[in-house]
């Protein structure tokens, strides 16, 4: 045989091989070409999904907020229909003006229920500022407020900013008169303001609930330009084209019922509930996701949230080429780099394959040897560290076992450190000492925001005093992408929680000494500081006021006549009128209190509060003339409980003032002397809260109510 004859055996085989390999290689190439563009569009798929979810949350935050301000709007309507001294004086008012014929102006309990209506108009926001008068003095309507009808629906009382009833209410009326509350959907109120409200039948005490017990009803306006509007705006959102907007059905058209971002004001703008229009979709999809265009024809992505107490529903979208953009460029940047990587890599993988590999291989081996020996280091490094921390620190993971903890952590164990890791937290401590670590692990670990408690844990014996423990808790997500571990750090601050209780008790005890010995130089005016601390703390309470707040208005509603020691005895018991010398030495020394007590570290702003107590809100005060917020909110409650209080208690040179007319002497300084937000808080306390047989001692020159004790 020649050789001609053995190569050709070999070449052929060569070849069949060869080309064995080429198809297989034109397969890998078609498969990842194929490959690639699947994968593009998977990407884009996946973004939209994300996008999606971001819009849907921003939805759901939005109609959060809006339906919470519907519901409180509702509420203060509601809380006025429930009122019993409403439903009794507002049967009194039906009876007098209906079957015994009298005027309004007539009848006692109108000026009650128009002064309860104004009080509540203002504090829940169904009021707004009078508009100047034109030159012809005609006044103009009101744009908010809060009305009382008889049940035929004749308007018997109003706040002073009410606006005259039209068809739209009376409609919403109607529909209360099954006894049930009526929305007053969307309006162009006065000066085309958007204006809604909410109507509430009255049923006569101690009704079963009939619509034959209707007595009248309440009805609530009020504008929502500023109110209502700003809670669409999703706070740090960095988005240019993202918008927030309301809409509601009208027929086969879809009204925009906000303002819109190209300054489309609310009301003004319908379209055809065509299926391509982002609007409509929400209204026929709540809660669905797509793709369709805007108001103004733009390719939107969409999603929304159908509102449960108004017909409106939530639109939020985004344009599809601010939302996409980067995704296409970012997928066509990809396809291309796919495709020259494929088509590159195709001619050497084989070639390069096997050996590349076995030299990564050992690189890597040697990497992670090195890598797991400066591990090991690094944490008997940081076991000597945090062995050496006075607190106890310990680490769990998703299922709250030890991953970690150090010596002070082990501390009181029967198992030592080693043995604690893998363990979880209820078999170490128990099921009680770990309940409180598990619940704030797993809080952590759902926003992955750090958090602290305090504890206090009680001590069996009256001779240990009892344990505060200071507990951090932080997420550990930063060290590896999805960890869901927990750092704890656990801290004794039983010293210093006890140390500033020892402090509180001592200044609470100054405090009530520097208070008697003023009572016993001013009997006529014997207990006032404390009275006016209480009216103080229950303005404060009326509004929501803070922790801080209140101790300030007590402490330094107790201290303001701390002064008086410098007055002569004789001027504090004279039963004549005072001069206005007299007059003055008096007033001087509430700026004395604050002189007295400058030195003394309250930890509060309780001189600064002392100082202002003679400012006025119109600014025509004393020392320094402060205006309108410039003085402080604890001085302005303070200066209206004092005020309060002196008028309703006897002085040597006076009797006392009724309730009544102390609160008229109030009202009709409001906005000169005092903020109007204070006398209202103290109005509804004395009105709602019981205010006036709490504190109907006042006139009676005692130094205490029946009921009340000493702290």
């Amino acid at each position: 045989m020649t050789d001609t004859q053995i190569e050709e055996p070999v070449k052929n085989k060569t070849y069949r091989t060869l080309g064995i390999s080429v198809l297989l290689l034109l397969a890998v190439v078609i498969a990842g070409v194929w490959g690639t563009f699947k994968f593009v569009e998977e990407q884009r798929a996946r973004d939209i999904r994300n996008w999606e979810i971001r819009l849907g949350i921003v939805a759901d935050s939005r109609a959060a907020s809006v339906e919470e301000w519907l519901r409180k709007q509702e509420q203060a309507i509601g809380t006025l229909a429930t009122n019993a001294s409403l439903q009794v004086y507002l049967t009194q008012l039906v009876i007098e003006t209906s079957e015994n014929g009298n005027a309004i102006t007539e009848v006692p309990e109108a000026g009650y229920l128009i002064n309860l209506l104004n009080n509540q108009a203002v504090i829940s926001g169904f009021w707004e500022p009078e508009e100047p008068q034109v030159r012809a003095n005609v006044s103009r309507p009101g744009r908010a407020g809060i009305a009382l009808t008889d049940a035929t629906g004749d308007l018997l009382v109003s706040s002073g900013s009410m606006p005259p009833l039209n068809s739209m209410i009376r409609s919403a009326m109607a529909k209360a008169g099954d006894g049930t509350a009526a929305f007053i959907d969307l309006y162009e109120g006065i000066n085309g303001d958007p204006t809604f409200g909410f109507v509430w039948p009255v049923f006569a005490v101690q009704d079963e609930g009939s619509t034959k017990d209707i007595i009248g009803y309440v009805i609530g306006l009020r504008t929502v330009e500023t109110s209502l509007f700003p809670l669409l705006f999703q706070p740090g959102d960095t988005l240019q084209t993202a918008e927030n907007y309301l809409v509601r059905r009208d027929g086969n058209l879809v009204q925009y019922i906000s303002p819109l971002a190209d300054g489309t004001l609310a009301l003004t703008r319908k379209l055809s509930a065509q299926k391509d229009l982002a609007a409509a979709f929400v209204i026929d999809n709540p809660g669905d996701f797509a793709i369709s265009a805007n108001y103004l024809g733009n390719k939107v992505l969409v999603t929304g949230r159908a509102l449960s107490i108004a017909p409106w529903y939530l639109v939020r979208t985004v344009s599809e080429q601010e939302a996409l953009s980067e995704t296409d460029q970012r997928l066509q940047t990809m396809l291309g780099i796919f495709l020259l990587l494929i088509f590159a890599v195709a001619g050497t993988v084989v070639a390069v394959w096997r050996h590349g590999t076995s030299i990564r291989a050992a690189e890597l081996a040697v990497r992670y040897k090195n890598m797991a020996e400066r591990l090991k280091e690094r944490s008997e490094f940081l076991k000597i560290v945090t062995d050496q921390q006075p607190t106890a620190i310990a680490v769990f993971d998703a299922e709250d076992k030890y991953t970690f903890a150090n010596s002070v952590a082990a501390e009181g164990i029967e198992i030592s450190q080693e043995e604690m890791i893998g363990k979880k937290a209820t078999s170490v401590l128990g099921p009680t000492l770990a309940k409180e670590i598990i619940e704030m692990t797993n809080l952590v670990r759902q926003d992955y925001e750090p958090r602290s408690v305090v504890s206090r844990l009680k001590s069996s014996t009256e001779e240990i005093p009892d344990r505060v423990i200071k507990s951090d808790f932080v997420p550990l997500r930063s060290a590896r992408v999805n960890s869901k571990e927990v750092l704890t750090v656990f801290q004794d601050i039983s010293d210093v929680v006890i140390a500033q209780e020892r402090r509180e008790d001592v200044l609470r005890n100054l405090v009530s000494t520097l208070v008697a010995f003023v009572d016993r130089r001013d009997p006529y005016s014997a207990d006032q500081s404390r009275r006016v601390a209480k009216v103080a703390v229950a303005i404060a309470g009326e509004m929501d006021a803070s922790e801080e707040l209140i101790r300030t208005v007590d402490i330094a509603g107790n201290l303001m006549n701390i002064g008086k020691i410098l007055v002569p005895p004789e001027l504090l018991t004279k039963t004549k009128n005072l001069t206005k010398k007299e007059m003055g030495i008096i007033r001087n020394s509430l700026v004395a209190s604050a002189d007295l007590l400058e030195e003394v570290d309250f930890d509060l702003p309780i001189t600064t509060t002392l100082r202002q107590l003679q400012e006025n809100f119109d600014g025509s005060g004393q020392p320094n003339g402060l205006k309108g917020t410039e003085i402080t909110e604890a001085a302005r409650i303070i200066a209206v409980a004092n005020a309060f209080v002196g008028m309703v208690s006897p002085r040597a040179y006076r009797g006392a003032l009724g309730f009544s007319a102390a609160v008229k002497n109030l009202l009709e300084d409001a906005d000169i002397r005092y903020d109007r937000r204070m006398v209202s808080a103290l109005i509804n306390y004395l009105e709602n809260r019981g205010g006036r047989e709490a504190w109907k001692y006042f006139s009676e020159n005692v130094d205490h109510a029946p009921d009340e004790k000493e702290t």
